[in-house]
């Protein structure tokens, strides 16, 4: 008798045990990698021939590619701005990168809305809200809001400061950053992160953690290991991306990516961790081709603001899935939140939508109308083709398979149906004219909802023989 007791003692006690480690690991992990000015045509995953991510082309295929995903902004800053906060640009007044009035001041026909570069304390980021949930929280690479991202939910800092691009010697060392440093020559920037950020999950192999890896590869410089960029220099192309030193870079960020998979791997951990791939915005178009899409970083065009995103869960996502849904960085705040079952923090305010849904069911739709972008700023352009700017302000919105854009200068619109036009040859301003009413109102409501700034004054330097000119125009 007193031995069928001791057994059911112990069985209830290796129970308990059990059940107790299943709740200590209920809490998924979360690694976030997102990389800088990488096109949304720049991966495997995605159609690229010439560059190689098999790193990056297993979390979509062991998970979720999100065929319509975008970045929150045409570039750097703003995008990573509203990652953090979950907040449309308007909330937080990043709009881009350092001032608003880029280019020649003759060539300016109003005076862009004034930009902000820090993303003030009062916004509470994903980083606090899941540090608040019981996280230990990291981010290793571009923080690009500020000069210490641990005065914003980070427990660990390595490399991130203001710094838009790699500082000193780029990618090589020697160089100095936060809680990096490394004065002898020969080690790349971009495996040293993947190598810090493989120690990170080893040290927090027992409980949750949240992993920002934030590569500043492929931002320029263009700069790459010389034995990979040879491998390249030798490979044959069949479309428009055929820059080597570009493909080298890739491939060492893949690297670093794999790092990531194979300590999840040896750890054990992959079966409880969320890993999600994307960029801040499209690729730079004087380094890589975003054909079909039209344009590059720096515009509102599909190849400025589509990103290549997948996300993998084993334990939620299907294997394999193709997701067609529009979907925009600030969803991954309230997706995060309700993945890992932590609380919205009380004075956070949300503009995505949780992703959920469609990580559970690919082929469902999200109950919203539209997302948006709002970029009332000038950039200069880079290639001959872009003329004096790669855009003037503007705005956007895309209403299922329907994108309208907006400039400020002129008060021109552009209407485009993605399904059929994806490279966005055809407006349909003039044919499709209910479309493009609808299209117009739900733009300028979400903008004074948002109380988004809209530039009107007349630049008084602005010089129309001079712009003309530059233009070609008659």
């Amino acid at each position: 008798m007193y031995a069928g007791i001791r057994i059911l003692f112990i069985a209830f006690g290796v129970f308990c045990f059990a059940e107790a480690g299943f709740a200590k690991q209920a809490k998924p992990n979360v690694v976030l990698i997102f990389i800088d000015d990488y096109g949304w045509r720049d991966v495997g995953f995605n159609g690229s021939k010439y560059y190689e991510t098999p790193n990056a082309d297993r979390i979509a295929r062991e998970g979720l590619n999100f065929q319509s995903a975008y970045s929150n902004g045409p570039n750097c800053a703003p995008s990573r701005a509203s990652l953090m906060s979950g907040l449309y640009s308007p909330r937080h007044g990043i709009y881009t990168v350092a001032n608003s009035d880029r280019g020649k001041a003759a060539y300016r026909k109003i005076i862009p809305v004034k930009n902000t570069t820090v993303l003030r304390d009062e916004f509470i980021t994903l980083a606090e809200a899941l540090r608040a949930g019981g996280y230990k929280t990291a981010t290793m690479g571009k923080w690009h809001l500020g000069k210490d991202p641990t005065t914003q939910g980070f427990d660990i800092n390595i490399a991130g400061r203001e710094w838009g691009s790699p500082s000193g010697g780029g990618y090589h060392s020697p160089y100095k950053y936060p809680n990096l440093v490394n004065n002898k020559k020969g080690e790349y920037l971009t495996d040293r992160l993947g190598s810090e950020a493989s120690k990170f999950i080893e040290a927090n192999k027992n409980n949750p953690f949240f992993l920002y890896l934030t590569h500043y590869a492929v931002h320029t410089p263009i700069q790459a290991k010389s034995q990979l960029t040879a491998k390249y220099e030798k490979k044959q192309s069949l479309d428009k991306q055929t820059n080597a030193k570009y493909a080298a870079m890739i491939e060492s960020m893949d690297d670093s990516i794999g790092t990531v998979l194979e300590t999840l791997d040896r750890l054990a951990l992959t079966s409880n961790t969320i890993v999600i791939f994307t960029s801040d915005n499209g690729g730079h178009g004087g380094v890589t081709s975003n054909a079909p899409l039209r344009g590059s970083k720096g515009m509102l065009y599909e190849g400025g603001i589509r990103v290549p995103m997948a996300i993998r869960w084993p334990e939620v996502v299907r294997p394999g899935a193709v997701c067609d849904e529009p979907v925009i960085g600030i969803d991954l705040y309230p997706t995060l939140l309700e993945a890992t079952k932590t609380n919205r923090p009380d004075k956070a305010r949300l503009d995505g939508t949780s992703l959920m849904p469609l990580l559970n069911k690919p082929k469902s739709k999200l109950f919203r109308q539209a997302i948006y972008w709002h970029f009332p700023a000038y950039l200069q352009g880079y290639t001959s083709r872009h003329g004096p700017f790669r855009t003037t302000p503007c705005g956007a919105v895309r209403m299922g398979d329907w994108k309208l854009i907006e400039y400020f200068e002129d008060g021109s619109l552009e209407l485009y149906n993605l399904k059929s036009d994806l490279g966005e040859e055809r407006n349909l301003a003039k044919i499709e004219g209910k479309r493009l009413t609808q299209l117009h109102m739900m733009l300028k409501a979400w903008r004074l909802s948002t109380k988004a700034p809209v530039p009107k004054q007349k630049n008084t330097k602005f010089d129309p023989v001079a712009y003309r000119k530059a233009f070609k125009t008659d």
